[in-house]
């Protein structure tokens, strides 16, 4: 069974990926470096409890569906913030 840190992890990969963040992105949108979003996500550096908060907002989702897991966090993902499907945005142009 996986730690509550590695679930985190995997959790925030799944939303990252869901949504089209980068790990720029998602340190932009929690007021930190890309830097130490990378050393939390590769298990070097603990999330915080204040960082969960911010990521809990962030997503939309609650704090403790947030740490339920990866299928529960993207259940619970707002609509608004997933990533447009590939291609969603074509036109199609008839020969």
């Amino acid at each position: 069974m996986p730690s509550t840190g590695q679930t985190l992890r995997l959790t925030i990969a799944a939303l990252m990926r869901l949504t089209g963040e980068r790990q720029a992105d998602l340190a932009d949108g929690l007021r930190m470096h890309q830097a130490q979003v990378s050393r939390k996500q590769s298990g070097s550096a603990p999330w915080t409890l204040a960082e969960v908060d911010r990521l809990s907002a962030h997503y939309g989702i609650p704090v403790c569906d947030l740490l339920a897991g990866v299928d529960r966090a993207v259940h619970c993902l707002p609509a608004r913030r997933y990533a447009p499907a590939p291609g969603a945005a074509q036109l199609t142009i008839a020969p």
